[in-house]
């Protein structure tokens, strides 16, 4: 299937630019772009995405605001890649909490950001284990406490289902979780499916995010 992309960002020789760039990636269609993040929400109600590639620095209405109003959305399933000058810096953080599924550094290749729609589209985490561990460092260095979103608890969750969570909150595939755990990839991938669905979380790099903000993993017993 193609995979639908809205391009937003202020600058219009960026916008511009990965915009050609995507478009001339199979099986992906750009078909929008957007100036700034009002813009990008309108959009995104208007056109239903299944990818919207995100600058966090915007007028009018920055990127991370403008990410949780469409990951808010109940009805929506468009995944928001969040694009950054700095590697991990604070905005990132706040972007993933919001609800974006991962990041990517602005000066990427072609290959690189094709390759990250694709990672989104597909609900995965465009988060390695390196980037996982830092990530909760980073947690921890901000000050932000465990606070599981409002709603939903880990307790739902069976306690194979919890070990699951923790491993893929390290930033390991379904391949790994399998041989951790000794069990075959597709249980791993009804458990993954399974956990999403009970704490109501868009995709894997959500689920890294709750695994901390929920206590499951905390600095000082960083990932492996």
């Amino acid at each position: 299937m193609t995979i639908r992309v809205i391009v937003a960002d202020d600058q219009a020789m960026i916008r511009e630019a990965f915009s050609v760039l995507l478009g001339a990636q199979p099986g992906i269609e750009v078909v929008a772009t957007a100036v700034d993040g009002a813009d990008a929400v309108s959009r995104v109600e208007e056109l239903a995405p299944d990818v919207i590639v995100m600058d966090i620095r915007m007028p009018v209405l920055n990127g991370i605001e403008a990410t949780r109003r469409i990951a808010g959305r109940p009805d929506s399933d468009t995944k928001i890649l969040v694009l950054t000058t700095f590697d991990l810096d604070e905005y990132v953080y706040e972007a993933l909490r919001a609800g974006a599924s991962g990041f990517l550094l602005k000066d990427a290749s072609a290959e690189q950001l094709a390759e990250a729609v694709r990672v989104v589209a597909r609900g995965q985490a465009l988060l390695s284990p390196d980037i996982t561990k830092r990530l909760i460092t980073e947690f921890a260095r901000l000050g932000t406490t465990a606070r599981p979103p409002t709603g939903v608890s880990i307790d739902a969750l069976t306690g194979r289902e919890t070990e699951v969570l923790a491993l893929v909150a390290q930033g390991l595939s379904n391949a790994e979780i399998a041989a951790t755990l000794v069990v075959a990839e597709e249980t791993v991938k009804t458990h993954v499916g399974r956990i999403l669905h009970k704490l109501h979380l868009r995709d894997r790099t959500q689920a890294a995010v709750f695994a901390y903000e929920s206590g499951l993993v905390r600095p000082g017993t960083p990932p492996r």
